[in-house]
């Protein structure tokens, strides 16, 4: 333990801001009042006793003392290097200040105690391992400064309080820290202490090393890579001087580029407020490679580049009528379209209120009816650029209205994709099967249409990935769909609908001829003279062989042809030119697929038996005739009720309840037996189980094939009918007659009964067809049995067909 041990009474050498710790020796500058008032006075108290002058080092922090200070002896007075006078002072011990006194002199006088540093020896083992811990901190620094004359001094230390003290020569201690030793009495505590601050030093200086090289590596980094793009540029200047080129190339430079590109107000705006981020953004940021591919986007779109329309408006309708057969609706519209887009042009109104007069319409019809093919037609007529999106199957919104720039691999939406390949800003752009479109949790594309397809909107169309405003106003949009009801109506509402229900008999042979058989005889690599379809083999083809409302599968049975035409004459069986008959068809492709039920043996008609009703459908590949059967049960099954199969839809099967709950309660009215009814099991069946069939429009079918099985009379085969029965026998309107009776010409129908109320619907459906069929309008079921049902041969009631 530390203990007082003299009194003494001495000149009091303030240090400002400074400590001096015992054993260290330092020079002090005379010049300082308070430094040679201490000095003088000591020097005139040393002449009455023996030894060197004796001072007080003693700190003063912000015009305070500290408790505790330092005996000084001092060793020299002279001049200092700098040749001011100055003295050299050697701490000798601590002291503990006292009360102030007199004394000679200009100097402070105080009272001190000396204060006892003596460490008992031998020294502890916790206490020599401290100063072994401490040497080897204190050598690690010096080393690392290259005071390696300094390293024996301090390893020749073996004092606990000297070595303590001899930190006080460290340059990174603080005052405070300084004082803290000096204030620290105990040895072995100071030790502690100064082994401390020199373990917290040696750890900062680590992580500053640390720092300072990974800094200095970087730099190195920056400045070689500088130094190498330096030497790059020169390369490339070298080769451009070689080439003949001209320095400084635009494609390298985007300002020029923007500012020598025509593009409008506020885009040049935006891409200038870009290429300020590029030029202020280093070469290894990725932000830069994102601007240079915004740009690039942005200066390849055609911003003011429009194709001239072409408003020679009878020489775009004969354009439309030479590529397609039939579809006068859409030729007519666009017929339309460039008669009005004219008369605006020579008046002067093109531009009206920032936008112009671009169309949205919406083809819809079933598969092969030249849907696409339209678009390409449209725009050939109208003389501009065609692009054309598939949206079958997309189901991420970011396809539309782009990804945002902040996503990696972002992209522009398809819309804007279609402006940029189509090179203009007023392409035809076909939204192929707009009806496919689904949603998940990436979001509804077709609800990021509802801006492209609306015309008073798509003139400040925004791209998520271009973030300014694009005019598509001047497009023509047109969508194309298999399936009306699978278009949102929010969508459906923004759009001109156009139906293409399919092709007569007549469009398919003209189309056949025009359209399809120049294209196979060339892909065949047959001449046109070589192979000829007369219009006979043809219209089997389109009547027999295939049943559909377009020319898909038509177009598949010439392709069928003419490769079997080519390989027999490959093979020495067949000689060219050579004329394709109807009678030669079954010898080349086989039989037909689809005999009208009125060339069939009668005994072989589905009708043939009473229960059967032929009805007309709308299917996603368009019209369709329908079969409908019906039987009743054994009465000694007690099987009673209604059984309905055929894959049958709710609305389906509420109708059949309807034409079964409408015979029991006016069945006597038109004389049938309906107590059977209500004793035995009805079953009523649609063939083609494997197909989903729902709808309304199969109530009066049902309803006749009921009667016709209760009254035992055969529906006549050439009647089809389509209508929805209420309960009182009312006959009610529904959808598709045109599809409907297209289906019913094609299957060989010659009558046909429709709802009274879907007359006006008859417009739409072409003539040729109207002219070979007998369509009867009707208000109530009993008009249709009257149509339907046949009379009883020679009075007789035929069996009725019994369930098994």
């Amino acid at each position: 333990m530390a203990s007082t041990s003299a009194s003494l009474t001495l000149p009091v050498l303030p240090l400002d801001d400074e400590v001096v710790l015992p054993g260290m020796v330092v020079p002090l500058d005379l010049n300082d009042t308070d430094v040679r008032a201490a000095v003088e006075a000591a020097q005139a108290a040393a002449r009455s006793e023996p030894g060197k002058p004796r001072v007080l080092l003693v700190p003063r922090i912000d015009g305070a003392y500290a408790g505790t200070g330092v005996l000084g002896t001092v060793e020299q007075v002279g001049r200092l290097a700098d040749g001011d006078p100055g003295a050299l002072i050697r701490g000798r011990g601590r002291v503990r200040i006292g009360a102030g006194t007199t004394g000679p002199g200009a100097a402070l006088w105080v009272e001190a105690t000396t204060i006892d540093q003596s460490v008992p020896e031998p020294l502890p083992g916790h206490v020599a391992e401290l100063v072994k811990e401490y040497k080897a901190l204190a050598t690690a620094w010096l080393r690392k400064r290259g005071a390696w004359q300094v390293v024996d001094r301090v390893q020749a230390i073996d004092d606990v309080s000297a070595l303590a003290d001899n930190s006080g020569y460290s340059p990174f201690l603080t005052t405070e820290q300084k004082v803290e030793l000096l204030e620290t009495t105990d040895p072995v505590a100071r030790l502690k202490l100064a082994t401390q601050q020199l373990r917290d030093h040696l750890a900062e200086q680590d992580v500053a090393e640390t720092i300072a090289k990974d800094v200095q590596e970087g730099v190195d980094k920056q400045q070689r890579e500088f130094l190498l793009r330096r030497q790059l540029e020169a390369v490339r200047k070298e080769l451009r001087e070689l080439n003949g080129e001209q320095e400084g190339e635009e494609s390298d430079d985007y300002r020029a580029r923007v500012e020598a590109a025509d593009l409008p107000e506020k885009v040049r705006e935006a891409a200038l407020k870009e290429v300020d981020k590029l030029e202020r953004s280093s070469d290894q940021s990725p932000e830069g490679s994102w601007i240079r591919t915004w740009l690039d986007t942005v200066l390849e779109l055609p911003w003011n580049e429009r194709t001239e329309d072409r408003y020679d408006i009878q020489g775009a309708k004969a354009v439309l009528d030479a590529e397609h057969a039939g579809l006068e609706d859409v030729k007519e519209r666009i017929t339309e379209y460039l008669a009005v887009r004219k008369r605006r042009s020579e008046r002067g109104l093109g531009v009206v209120g920032g936008r112009r007069g671009g169309a949205v319409l919406a083809l819809v019809g079933p598969p092969g009816v030249g849907k696409t093919s339209l678009g390409e037609s449209v725009a050939h007529a109208m003389g501009r650029k065609f692009v054309r999106v598939a949206l079958g199957g997309v189901r991420d919104e970011a396809e539309i209205r782009g990804h945002r720039r902040t996503y990696v691999g972002a992209l522009p939406g398809r819309i804007v994709r279609a402006v940029k390949e189509a090179g203009s800003m007023n392409p035809v752009v076909l939204l192929d099967e707009i009806d496919k479109v689904g949603s998940d949790f990436r979001g509804d594309p077709a609800a990021a249409l509802l801006e492209v397809l609306d015309p008073a909107q798509n003139h400040t169309f925004r791209d998520h990935y271009l973030e300014v405003e694009l005019d598509l106003s001047d497009v023509v949009f047109l969508a194309t769909a298999n399936v009306l009801e699978a278009i949102p109506e929010a969508l459906l509402d923004r759009m001109e609908l156009v139906r293409l229900d399919g092709y007569t008999e007549d469009e398919k042979v003209v189309i056949a001829r025009d359209h399809l058989l120049p294209r196979q005889l060339e892909r065949a690599g047959l001449a046109e003279d070589e192979v000829v379809l007369d219009e006979g083999a043809l219209r089997k083809l389109a009547g027999e062989y295939t049943r559909e409302a377009g020319v898909r599968t038509l177009e598949r049975t010439v392709a069928r042809l003419l490769r079997k035409v080519a390989a027999q004459h490959e093979l020495g069986e067949r000689e060219l030119p050579f004329t394709i008959t109807d009678a030669d068809l079954r010898e080349l492709i086989g039989r037909p697929h689809h005999v009208p039920e009125s060339a069939q043996d009668p005994a072989e008609r589905r009708t043939a038996v009473p229960g059967v009703a032929t009805g007309l459908a709308v299917t996603g590949a368009g019209g369709d005739v329908l079969y409908v059967e019906a039987s009743l049960a054994d009465p000694e099954t007690g099987a009673a009720g209604l059984t309905l199969t055929g894959q049958l839809g709710d609305v389906m099967k509420e109708s059949a309840q309807i034409a079964l709950s409408f015979l029991r309660s006016h069945g006597a009215e038109l004389e049938l037996p309906v107590g059977d009814l209500k004793d035995r099991g009805v079953h009523i069946h649609f063939p083609a189980g494997a197909v989903p069939k729902d709808g309304p429009s199969a109530g009066i079918t049902m309803t006749t094939a009921l009667a016709s099985l209760l009254s035992g009379r055969l529906v006549r085969t050439d009647v089809a009918m389509t209508g929805e029965v209420s309960l009182t026998g009312r006959v009610l309107p529904i959808g598709g007659v045109k599809q409907k009776l297209l289906a019913a010409h094609r299957a060989g129908v010659k009558t046909v009964v429709i709802p009274k109320r879907n007359e006006p619907d008859l417009d739409d459906v072409p003539a040729e067809v109207l002219d070979k069929l007998d369509v009867h309008a009707v208000t109530d079921v009993r008009q249709v049995l009257e149509l339907a049902l046949a009379p009883a041969a020679n009075g007789a009631t035929p069996e009725v067909p019994v369930a098994a």
